[in-house]
């Protein structure tokens, strides 16, 4: 990756410095990600999931990135009951998508917004910039705002695989610096309605 692609304390991705020194721009990210938004907070009487889900903006830059975060992408922003998602563009975050049906999630509850908004750009840095050592077993991420308490999942794709989820997992927790346990649940039993609330893997 180019120079500005740097591992940090708080993620993979450099912010383009402000005088210009480092813009000999566009800097190309190895793969092309899109943002989606679902605002829930009204749904339609009768609307199918995922009715509300929209497909906001592709990107493939380092800059393009930066730009997207810094006036839009920030949970903190969101009104109740509203998502983001950055996923690889060519897989919408959705059970259906055949990239997510066989899949799970890693997730846990962040009690404040800060945390919050911080957690979910260290992840965001280290998607984009490829830290995962599984990236491809990897779909994208979800930042979830609640009334009470808001949520961040990371979707993956072979929910039977426990070896390759339990070290992305790991990872996660060490990229946004997070002690407490972390859940994994399978899409398929969740489309099932299946109880196993305390989710099929942990670290």
């Amino acid at each position: 990756m180019a120079a500005e692609l740097e591992t940090s304390a708080v993620g993979a991705i450099q912010e383009p410095s402000a005088d210009g020194t480092e813009a000999k721009g566009p800097h190309k990210l190895e793969r092309k990600w899109t943002f989606w938004f679902d605002n829930q907070s009204k749904p339609k009487q009768g609307a199918a999931w995922g009715s509300s889900l929209r497909n906001v903006y592709t990107f493939d830059t380092v800059e393009e990135f930066w730009s997207l975060y810094d006036q839009v992408f920030k949970p903190s922003n969101l009104p109740a009951n509203a998502d983001f998602h950055l996923f690889k563009t060519g897989i919408e975050p959705k059970w259906e998508d055949p990239e997510c049906a066989n899949g799970g999630k890693w997730s846990f509850t962040v009690s404040r917004k800060p945390q919050l908004d911080t957690m979910w750009l260290e992840t965001l840095m280290a998607l984009i910039g490829e830290q995962f050592e599984e990236g491809e077993e990897i779909c994208g991420v979800v930042a979830s705002v609640r009334q009470r308490q808001d949520k961040l999942a990371l979707w993956t794709k072979t929910a039977s695989n426990e070896a390759v989820q339990t070290s992305i997992g790991r990872k996660w927790k060490e990229i946004i610096d997070y002690n407490d346990k972390i859940v994994y649940s399978f899409h398929d039993d969740a489309r099932r309605e299946k109880s196993n609330r305390g989710g099929r893997y942990n670290v």
